[in-house]
């Protein structure tokens, strides 16, 4: 069993990460960092909470940190996690800046022990299904691909760090990382990027749209997420030789965890029928239109892979050289 040290339980620890360690028999969720409540502890009544990191540190029990805190916090913590001997999963984006994603990679690498970069959105339902027919050649020989993130907040959220005038904050960092992740795993590294940044909302400091475009040698990629679409378009427009899929909707996981159901059974992850996605092809000259049914999302995977890593030596799913490749794009972007 691999015992945990869980930094922070704001939207992150307690959504994204604390429910996938509790509801996995591998993994003992021991303690969770928060610096003046005790919230974790009314959903999970067996874990020690503390104030600082440092209790983290210095318990040789824990054998993984879980770092869910702001992004101009990640790199100090995760190099100290490192230092003390234990290995990190850091949420994305995975640092501010490449060099310091570099380092702490340097570092890791030094030190013998596994760095995770928590790209959850890679197990997105819609995802693994667009996965699954570009693998299939569904589409034919693929010439375009769109992903959107937009949602409608046009009022700041008090005391939100990703709206202040910080390294790492901005919407992308924030969902441009989760998309560009999504791409590069596709497609690999982009020969050309071009890009619209802009701060759209109202004394708005960070960025809150962007448009960027990478160039593949033969596939045009389109990423675009903004703050202020009040009327919610498709998520993802894939265009081939032999036809063209539409799918309107997000992956249900983070509804259902802020909901607070429990990661367990059958029917995680699906999707409603209402949500499939469009699938148009072309073939003697006629056309045809169907419904593709989404694979169920499965974030579950994620720490999945860790409990692998970690004890069976299987290969990681998202190697931190990835997650600075990420970072590296939206550098080039800015």
């Amino acid at each position: 069993m691999i015992k945990v040290g869980l930094v922070g339980f704001g939207l992150s620890g307690k959504v994204f990460h604390a429910p996938f360690i509790d509801a996995n028999p591998d993994f003992e969720l021991k303690k969770v960092v928060e610096r003046k409540h005790n919230n974790s502890q009314k959903i999970y009544p067996y874990v020690n909470v503390v104030r600082d990191i440092s209790d983290l540190l210095s318990d040789k029990e824990i054998d993984l940190i879980v770092i869910t805190t702001p992004n101009t916090l990640h790199f100090e913590m995760v190099k100290n996690s490192l230092l003390a001997g234990k290995h990190v999963v850091i949420e994305k984006p995975f640092t501010p800046t490449s060099a310091e994603a570099k380092q702490l990679i340097d570092l890791v690498n030094k030190k013998k022990l596994k760095l995770f970069v928590y790209q959850n959105r890679r197990w997105d339902g819609d995802f693994l299904t667009i996965k699954k027919l570009i693998k299939n050649n569904v589409l034919g020989e693929l010439y375009e691909y769109e992903a959107h993130f937009d949602r409608y907040a046009p009022e700041f959220k008090d005391n939100a760090w990703r709206d202040k005038d910080i390294p790492g904050s901005g919407i992308l960092f924030d969902l441009g990382s989760h998309l560009i992740d999504q791409a590069l795993s596709l497609f690999g590294h982009p020969e050309k990027i071009e890009a619209d940044i802009q701060s759209q909302r109202k004394d708005s400091k960070v960025d809150d749209f962007f448009r960027l475009i990478l160039r593949f040698k033969k596939i045009k990629v389109i990423l675009t997420a903004g703050m202020l679409v009040d009327k919610i378009g498709p998520r993802f427009i894939l265009k081939g030789t032999k036809g063209e899929f539409i799918k309107y909707g997000i992956d249900p996981q983070e509804e259902a965890l802020k909901n607070g159901n429990i990661p367990r059974g059958k029917d995680w992850g699906k999707e409603s029928p209402k949500y499939y996605g469009s699938l148009k092809t072309i073939k003697d000259g006629i056309i045809s239109e169907k419904k593709i049914e989404t694979l169920a999302g499965r974030y579950q995977d994620f720490y999945h892979n860790v409990y692998d890593v970690l004890i069976n030596a299987k290969e990681m799913a998202v190697k931190p050289e990835e997650a600075a490749a990420t970072i590296e794009i939206i550098e080039k972007a800015f």
